[in-house]
């Protein structure tokens, strides 16, 4: 038996076209990751501690030009705006819509 969205029922599994396991059971349909050792190490993860998971999903991502210097200050917010706009990738999403 095996979980299903609407509760425990038994199930029927049947090959799926690009080799993964579909499991059916009462109109609903599962499909089995192709990878069983993902489903490891997602039980892995949820026994960690809350405080180390936490810790673990957050990536650190280099952003160009703000991560240059530790802070910059700006006298007012058209200033900031402005340099913005003249000094960071637009793919960062700081530029005006």
């Amino acid at each position: 038996m095996r979980p299903c969205g609407r509760g425990l029922a038994a199930c029927t599994e049947s090959a799926d076209s690009d080799g993964g396991v579909k499991i059916s059971a009462m109109g609903c349909e599962v499909r089995e990751p192709e990878d069983p050792g993902w489903i490891d190490e997602f039980e892995a993860a949820a026994r960690r501690p809350l405080r180390v998971r936490v810790r673990y999903s957050f990536i650190k991502t280099y952003r160009p030009v703000l991560d240059d210097e530790p802070f910059r200050a700006f006298d007012t917010m058209a200033d900031y705006r402005a340099w913005c706009e003249a000094a960071l990738p637009s793919w960062l999403g700081y530029g005006r819509v």
